[in-house]
């Protein structure tokens, strides 16, 4: 069986496993060595190692390394992050994140719970986002568990919640803001859009290609991003009024009190009054429907990393494209659940 090389130099290891007739029940039992990986051709250590290695690059870049084959590199990983898990201790959150991805073409989604004091995700499945496949995440932790859980950190996706209200009553809800924002910027851009088709010649001119320039923070523009962005919101009132609007609108969460949160967001919607920008009244709509979720953030003692769920999202789109063309869900799983994990 192979073992961890020397230098450059591959070492494989010649041993004796005794075979045993067992006298009681006819049957032949083989000797069990802890220290042999599942498959047999590979020490547990030499299995550790690729498992370190594919935290880092590719499992066809370690399998060019190491000279076998990707589909053995994968199942040592496997049995690596398997292993990491294992080694975890048993989840009991009191404040979660719940989020979903797309795994494939076609709406499919699978369910994320995260532990946010830990910093760690703790359940990946479910077959879509619906509230059957978010029940099934309470019901792996177990009731006694869910009582535990003070805080859910999630989007405004009403199944969400309502799991949360069935197996978690005691929980109060906290509305992402990386969510809430997205919304504020999809209403902007359909702004820009209506813009676009409104207007004519040199004026159209300065909205073409700008869809991001808008989206942006200014202080995270670059000088000439930021040169078009003035031109463009001193040719076209009302993406200028929408634009104002839009950045204002994230002192929200600045807010430690919720009478003060609720009079800024009662200013903010007044400032639409005879703007008639439509989507923006809307996302207005939106808000005050949600408004428990959001202003959450004011009340909670306890400030949660609202970020942690997005950045968790990130690194499981680049473990996606990592892992391109595989189709084991098993193994994209222990991948989710693993890279928050220190290494063994």
């Amino acid at each position: 069986m192979r073992d961890l090389s020397c230098g450059d130099k591959r070492v494989f290891l010649d041993v004796e496993i005794r075979r045993v007739a067992c006298t009681r029940c006819k049957a032949v039992k083989t000797e069990t060595l802890q220290w042999i990986a599942k498959n047999p051709f590979y020490t547990k250590r030499f299995g550790f190692y690729v498992g370190r290695r594919c935290r880092e690059a590719s499992i066809k870049s370690v399998a060019d390394e190491l000279r076998l084959d990707w589909k053995t590199v994968k199942e040592l990983e496997k049995e690596y992050m398997a292993e990491q898990l294992r080694r975890a201790p048993k989840p009991k959150p009191n404040v979660i994140g719940v989020d979903e991805i797309s795994v494939r073409k076609g709406h499919t989604y699978r369910i994320i719970v995260s532990d946010l004091e830990r910093g760690v995700p703790i359940w990946f499945g479910g077959e879509d986002r619906s509230e059957k496949s978010m029940a099934m995440f309470y019901e792996w932790l177990e009731p006694a568990r869910c009582k535990h859980i003070r805080l859910a950190v999630m989007d405004m996706w009403p199944p969400f919640r309502t799991a949360l209200e069935k197996h978690a009553p005691e929980a109060k809800v906290l509305y992402d803001k990386f969510h809430v924002l997205r919304h504020l910027g999809d209403a902007l851009d359909k702004v820009r859009r209506s813009e676009y088709r409104r207007v004519q010649g040199k004026e159209r001119s300065y909205i073409k290609g700008q869809r991001f320039t808008l989206l942006a923070h200014r202080e995270n523009l670059k000088l000439d991003a930021r040169q078009a962005l003035d031109k463009l919101l001193a040719a076209n009132e009302r993406l200028n009024t929408a634009y104002v609007l839009k950045e204002s609108f994230g002192q929200l969460w600045d807010y430690k009190s919720e009478a003060w949160a609720r009079k800024f967001f009662n200013n903010w919607r007044d400032a639409l009054r005879w703007k008639r920008i439509e989507p923006f009244e809307k996302f207005a709509w939106m808000i005050e429907d949600h408004w428990d979720g959001i202003a959450e953030y004011c009340n909670s003692k306890e400030k949660v990393s609202l970020g942690f769920v997005e950045g968790l999202n990130n690194k499981i789109r680049s473990i996606q494209r990592r892992a391109f063309g595989l189709r084991d869900e098993e193994y994209l799983r222990l991948k989710v659940l693993t890279c928050m994990l220190p290494k063994i």
